[in-house]
């Protein structure tokens, strides 16, 4: 098993490159999304305001040879692409909606994964989702009072027009004051068709490109959420999955901590039937502390999974991909780059006592 670092499109810079490559990486995950982050008045008297993420375009490093330019960076300073983390939704938000530029949105994707075959950049990370990663506040729950993602049942609204995805791709549809929305009102059953025929038209293409597809379960995993269906949100969804098509490039992106946070289900029983398939892309690991509706994320080393005993399970059934902390607590000294060099600096050992193990 190998150690990667999952930069977003903010951090892709030389230095953080060469961070990755000190704290002990071989491999770095790109997220090229960008976004703009605005505020609007609270929705009740009293409360927070919103801060609502805007999609920005980022055009150029889609195309072929600004991702050749990218994978050329990484590897100047001694690293690998190993993945880019998640499609852009402004190629994406109604190929999941099933909006009028679907099709025009599933050529583009094609393109996209026949462009990072060229390239070789060998997976693709992503998620299909309506609400996305929502409902989370910073906390100070982790060891020291740092602070950390914690989900605490929040009271949810729909899903406003023009957004999708936690971001908002259509600033004219998007009205902040409206909590009336209908966005992704359907049956569980017909998103898990939408994920079907998705993949039905999608995989071929990562087939023949040698690009795998990596899904990310749902975070939080709950089996709704803003009033919207919420794929795979419990231990034997992931089957599911691997049900829908046969493709060797159909595989989980496999969150630890996504996992652990789920209402049922023993952690270690999950990692071990899923790591005998053959069918993980990568691994995101991550501690958390309860489930479903409350759980706070926390340092590595600390919560509610034994991390050792997963590393342990995944060696024995034969992973031999890439771990990455997804995200850590936020240090006193230093903010993200401390949070993450505690998170890498433990996995590195973790993993090389575990190798000696024979």
């Amino acid at each position: 098993m190998k150690l990667g670092l999952v930069l977003s499109e903010n951090l892709m810079t030389l230095d953080n490159f060469r961070f990755a490559k000190q704290a002990g990486c071989t491999h770095v995950f790109a997220s090229l999304q960008k976004a703009s982050i605005r505020t609007f008045p609270p929705h009740t008297p009293g409360g927070a305001e919103q801060r609502i993420a805007f999609c920005e375009p980022n055009e150029a490093a889609w195309t072929y040879d600004g991702l050749r330019a990218m994978r050329s960076a990484i590897n100047a300073e001694g690293l690998e692409c190993e993945a880019i983390q998640g499609f852009d939704l402004a190629h994406f938000y109604d190929v999941m909606l099933d909006g009028p530029r679907k099709a025009e949105q599933m050529e583009i994707l094609k393109r996209i994964i026949r462009d990072m075959g060229r390239v070789g950049i060998p997976m693709m990370g992503y998620s299909f989702t309506f609400a996305g990663v929502w409902g989370r506040g910073s906390v100070g729950a982790a060891r020291g009072g740092a602070s950390s993602p914690g989900f605490h049942d929040p009271p949810q609204i729909p899903i406003p027009e023009g957004m999708v995805h936690g971001r908002v791709y259509d600033a004219d549809l998007y009205d902040p004051e409206n909590t009336t929305g209908t966005v992704g009102q359907i049956s569980y059953e017909e998103f898990w068709g939408r994920l079907s025929e998705f993949l039905d038209e999608m995989l071929p293409v990562a087939d023949e490109a040698g690009v795998k597809m990596a899904l990310h379960p749902e975070d939080p995993p709950l089996p709704t959420l803003r009033g919207t269906p919420r794929l795979v949100h419990g231990p034997d969804h992931f089957q599911q999955l691997l049900d829908l098509n046969p493709s060797e490039s159909n595989t989980m992106l496999f969150c630890v901590g996504t996992l652990a946070e789920m209402a049922d289900g023993d952690i270690y029983e999950i990692v071990d039937r899923y790591s005998r398939t053959g069918r993980i892309g990568f691994v995101h690991l991550r501690n958390v502390r309860g489930r479903v509706p409350h759980y706070d994320e926390v340092f590595i080393d600390e919560g509610d999974v034994d991390m050792i005993r997963v590393l342990r399970i995944l060696k024995q059934n034969g992973f031999d991909g890439i771990i990455t902390p997804d995200h850590t607590p936020q240090m006193s000294c230093g903010g993200w780059h401390a949070g993450k060099a505690h998170a890498l600096g433990w996995i590195r050992a973790a993993l090389m006592a575990i190798e000696g193990e024979g």
